[in-house]
């Protein structure tokens, strides 16, 4: 990285309601990072609790399709502060449920899966909400460095909340992981609405586009990469129940073994997407999104040296080092190719496409881990991961 990459960071953080936007999101973050390996530790606790983890993962993935479709239109009406600080305020009332019930009496069994699902139907508010946002607080020369900032934030996050998270349960509980998540929504929620800028879709001044957010799939390159990142996702599903089953069945350490892999995840994520804020590809963008798709889709394999909990934890660092440019890449491209009136609605679309695909991976993988089939369980994840990218670079060299 050289001086000038990180004098874009500096500009990009230097602009007040960026930075206010980013801190917060990037606390919230460390607390669904932390509340994964806390529900998924509750569900295990659970009879039965190996074969319900495919069902928490649905929980917490499939309700993204339906909320993403909504949230777009309502992210192109209001101001953005408004519909982030709500959302926190609601996800933040579900994750206090867990420990308050816990408090009075006992979780009710049910109780972890509502949560995930409440959370996974509001998730796409930020997901979509913080790109869309990114185009009206820092210019169009400082979007790749706000976008790996994003990026940072994921995985900066990423690492501290599992590995904090398997940490706090082993000494106070899952209850008290979900409390402070609870708290990291209030201060999201407090950081959005003290942006000073109204975040409210700016007049058009160009012919007026359609009016729906699925009309950026008549896109090809946004068709393509969002086709890839929806195969990388199914494989990422399927690790969401590959990772706590490994821990619960074959890696010493219990949620602290769980805890390193996603660290080790997000540790890479954190590396790529630092490496790739100052290395934004202008020119061949499919191709080089392609070429990162197919080195992170041969990090899965690592899976296979279990139950050697570092030589799976490098594994997943390379996924993580790997896949961090993809996002950050493609999400410059779409911020190039979507026009401004349609931000909301389209960054939901595709978002909520990509977001939608891991409980296809977690209901695949669940049935072939219960059947002692672990080897072909991650070849098909890996196989998954890899074929759309050589399916683009195929396509691109011809």
């Amino acid at each position: 990285m050289t001086l000038n990459d990180l004098l874009r960071y500096r500009r990009a953080l230097a602009r007040r309601d960026f930075r206010m936007l980013w801190l917060g999101s990037s606390i919230s973050l460390v607390g669904d990072g932390m509340t994964f390996v806390a529900l998924t530790w509750l569900v295990l606790a659970q009879p039965d609790g190996v074969q319900r983890l495919g069902l928490l993962t649905v929980c917490a993935t499939l309700p993204v399709f339906a909320g993403g479709l909504l949230s777009g239109p309502v992210l192109d009406r209001f101001d953005k502060r408004h519909v982030l600080a709500a959302d926190s305020l609601v996800r933040g009332a579900a994750m206090a449920s867990i420990p308050i019930t816990s408090a009075v009496g006992a979780v009710p069994e049910a109780l972890p899966y509502v949560v995930a699902a409440v959370y996974a139907l509001f998730r796409m508010v930020p997901l979509a909400g913080f790109p869309a946002a990114i185009p009206d607080l820092v210019p169009e020369e400082e979007r790749d460095a706000a976008n790996a900032l994003e990026s940072l934030s994921f995985g900066l996050a990423g690492m501290i909340g599992p590995a904090l998270g398997g940490l706090l349960i082993g000494g106070f509980g899952a209850e008290a992981v979900l409390a402070f998540d609870a708290v990291s929504y209030l201060v999201f929620a407090g950081a959005a609405l003290a942006i000073r800028r109204p975040l409210t879709p700016r007049p058009w001044t160009g012919p007026e586009p359609a009016g729906s957010g699925w009309t950026v799939l008549r896109d090809r390159p946004l068709v393509a990469t969002t086709l890839a990142f929806m195969a990388f996702n199914i494989a990422m599903g399927m690790v969401q129940v590959i990772g706590p089953w490994l821990a619960k069945t074959q890696f010493p350490g219990g949620p602290q073994a769980l805890g390193l892999l996603l660290a080790a995840l997000a540790a890479g994520e954190l590396a790529g997407a630092a490496l790739a804020g100052g290395a934004a590809v202008r020119r061949r963008p499919v191709r080089a999104i392609a070429v990162v798709q197919l080195i992170a889709a041969t990090g899965f394999l690592a899976l296979l040296a279990a139950p050697h909990t570092i030589a799976v934890a490098a594994g997943f660092l390379v996924v993580g080092l790997f896949s961090a440019p993809m996002t950050i890449w493609a999400q410059s491209l779409r911020m190039a190719r979507i026009p401004a009136p349609l931000r909301g609605r389209g960054f939901a679309v595709l978002r909520t496409l990509m977001q939608a695909t891991p409980p296809l991976g977690a209901a695949l993988v669940t049935p072939l881990l219960v059947a002692g089939m672990f080897a072909p369980a991650v070849l098909t994840l890996t196989a998954i991961a890899a074929a759309p990218a050589v399916a683009l670079l195929f396509r691109y060299e011809r």
